[in-house]
This record gives C-alpha cells, sequence and structure tokens, in this order.
C-alpha cells in the first residue's frame, strides 16, 4: 500500500510488533521480526507511495501518499518500519545510480525567517517583492548538507508534481531533501529525520510534504510529532491512508486505547486488504498491551489468514497472530503459526524459525 510519496503504508513493515509494550519500554518487545533491511526501527515501514517512512514492503508501506520503520526492538507483525517498501521504493526513482551519501545531522527544522511583510507565491516559493533576495538555493544554517550527487530527478515524477507550485529552486531543495530523507531511513533515521524537516520547513503547505516528514518522524520513534504532521497531511488531502501507522503512533505514546478507537472509525471500515490487515495488526498489539490478550487473537481472525498465503505481508499477519496466541496460552496452536509464518516469509524478514524452534523446546 504506498502512497504516491512512495513511502509503505504499512507500520514499520514487517518489524511492527504485537505483543504488550509501555510507554518507555520499547525494547522489552516480543521478538521482532526483523531479518531485513527494512521498515522497520531504526528500526525502521517499516513508510507512508507517493514521496512510506512503511524499501521494504519493503520498506515502511506507508505510503501511498507519502514518503513507512523497523523497529529492531519490536516483534515484526507489522511495515513499517521497511515496512518500508513504500517511499524509497517510490519515492526515489529506481535508476537512481548507487552514490556515496555525505551531509551533518541536524537538531531541527530550519527557520523560514521573518521578513516582515513579504509575500511568497506558490506556499512557500519565492518572494514577490519586498524583503531579502531569495537566497533558497543555499542551505540554510539549520538545514543538514545536501550532497552534490543528490539530484531532484531522483524523486519519482508523480511526487515532484506536487511540488510544481513552489519556484523551483526550492523545489529542487525540497526534493532533493525528500531524496535523502528516503536514503538514510534505515541507516540513520535521526539525519533522515532532519531532511525531511528541512523539507516540510521549505514546503509545509504540501501535503505529500508532510506525510514523509510524519513517516519518517515515525521511524525515528518520534511519535508525537509523527502523529502530528500525519493528521495534518490527511486535513490536507483526506482518505484513510496510513491509519495504521497513526494508531501504532498511539501506542508509541502509551495511548493504547486511542489506536483501538481509531481501529473502530468510520475511516478504517473503509480499508481492505493489506492495509486492513496493517491496521488489524496494530490494534491486536494495543489490545495485548492492554493484557487483553483473548482479544488480540480475535482481533486477527479474518479471511486472509490463510496458511496457503505467502510472500512478506503473510508473513507478518501470520506473525502477529502466532504471537498473540502464545501470549494467550495456546501455545501448541502458535507453534503452527510461527511455522505458518516461517514458512510464508520468503524473504526472511522474521525470525518466525527461531520461535518456532524455542516453543518446541530444542533452543539451545
Amino acid at each position: 500500500m504506498r502512497d504516491n510519496a512512495g513511502f509503505d503504508e504499512s507500520p514499520r513493515g514487517a518489524d511492527r510488533d504485537t505483543s504488550p509494550r509501555g510507554e518507555s519500554d520499547r525494547d522489552d518487545r516480543s521478538r521482532s521480526a526483523d531479518r531485513s533491511s527494512g521498515s522497520n526501527r531504526d528500526d525502521r515501514s517499516r513508510a507512508a507511495d507517493r514521496s512510506g517512512g512503511s524499501d521494504r514492503d519493503d520498506r515502511s508501506r506507508a505510503a501511498d501518499r507519502s514518503g513507512g520503520s523497523d523497529r529492531d526492538d519490536r516483534a515484526r507483525s507489522g511495515d513499517d518500519r521497511g515496512e518500508r517498501r513504500g517511499f524509497a521504493d517510490r519515492g526515489v526513482r529506481s535508476d537512481r545510480d548507487d552514490r556515496s551519501r555525505s551531509g551533518s545531522a541536524s537538531g531541527g527544522p530550519a527557520r523560514s525567517g521573518d521578513y516582515g511583510d513579504d509575500r511568497r507565491r506558490g506556499g512557500e516559493g519565492a518572494r514577490t517583492t519586498g524583503g531579502r533576495p531569495d537566497d533558497r538555493r543555499a542551505a540554510r544554517p539549520e538545514e543538514p548538507d545536501l550532497p552534490e550527487d543528490v539530484q531532484a530527478s531522483d524523486l519519482d515524477p508523480a511526487v515532484r508534481r506536487d511540488l510544481l507550485s513552489l519556484d523551483k529552486n526550492n523545489a529542487d531543495s525540497v526534493a532533493r531533501h525528500m531524496v535523502m530523507a528516503v536514503e538514510l531511513l534505515d541507516d540513520d533515521p535521526r539525519l533522515a529525520l532532519a531532511h525531511a524537516r528541512a523539507a516540510r520547513q521549505r514546503a509545509g503547505r504540501i501535503a505529500v510534504v508532510r506525510e514523509t516528514a510524519g513517516v519518517v518522524a515515525y521511524h525515528a520513534e518520534e511519535w508525537a510529532e509523527a502523529l502530528s504532521e500525519l493528521r495534518t497531511a490527511r486535513r490536507m488531502s483526506g482518505g484513510a491512508g496510513l491509519l495504521a501507522v497513526m494508531a501504532d503512533c498511539e501506542r508509541g505514546l502509551g495511548r493504547p486505547e486511542r489506536a483501538i478507537e481509531l481501529g473502530r472509525s468510520e475511516e478504517a471500515q473503509t480499508l481492505t486488504g493489506d492495509e486492513a490487515a496493517e491496521l488489524r495488526m496494530v490494534v491486536a498489539g494495543a489490545r495485548m498491551d492492554l493484557g487483553q490478550f483473548d482479544q488480540a487473537v480475535v482481533t486477527l481472525q479474518a479471511s486472509d489468514l490463510d496458511p496457503s498465503r505467502t510472500g512478506s505481508a503473510a508473513a507478518r499477519l501470520f506473525y502477529a497472530y502466532a504471537d498473540a496466541l502464545v501470549a494467550a496460552g495456546r501455545t501448541d496452536d502458535g507453534l503452527q503459526w510461527f511455522l505458518n509464518a516461517a514458512a510464508a516469509d520468503l524473504d526472511d524478514e522474521t525470525d518466525a524459525e527461531e520461535r518456532a524452534t524455542e516453543l518446541t523446546g530444542d533452543a539451545q
């Protein structure tokens, strides 16, 4: 499920867990299924595909409108953080040459400056009359550096079209920051967030830019910022996209009840396929946060819980179901579904096989 930005819409992709977790204790989570690059969190859509956080579907499914974090410390039942297919798969052109990445991290978003009564055109474009000359070509003091080999053309054309309301120099800078946000999402989510913030500062009235900032913040585990950005993007563009990521942010903020409420919302009822499954996994995780293990099992039961399925989405769903079964005391059933998850996991994204081995008592 990708948005126009290219982020995978699933919460940190295959690495989101459904195991109970507290507001501050994220390291004590049931095993993450994060055996791939993706996201999730460092965790990695999973991302959020127009720019997707979610890259795996493989990098954060956060997307269809933005740009999915694998969480190394969470059982992968969900996107995410690689889940993160999405933004990286679609946000950056597939024919982009491998380039070395450089650049310093930034502590926060760049300041736009206050130049009195100057007016901008196109939302965030060049100034018309009065004020200082447009110096948007140069990096602002708080922005991370942009390597010279990173080009605006590396961003998916569908996403770049959303930037046409900006003046050309600003649009190029925004596009390059978005490219860097995707490139760094798995290896350096904090620096990726600095680039996403820089893009937001320059083009905060563009929905796909706000979605990208939200997905990247999710991968960086900045739950409140991610939720705020994603809500803003949805107000701008509408739709039920990224609902699973937003619900997972509520879990991250220690508010599992709100995650469950999102799962009951009217918008949630419009979701189908993998998007609906991703939200169910998040809601099941919220149930487990509250110690409601039997309800978590029931939440995950649907027609797509078919052991004949294979692929990343199926493996994550089966893993989440197995985890909930074990937590509910149904160890034999959980073992079988861990085996089903291992069989479906063609890309070895989860640790389902190891979990099955442990349950049989064969682990040393």
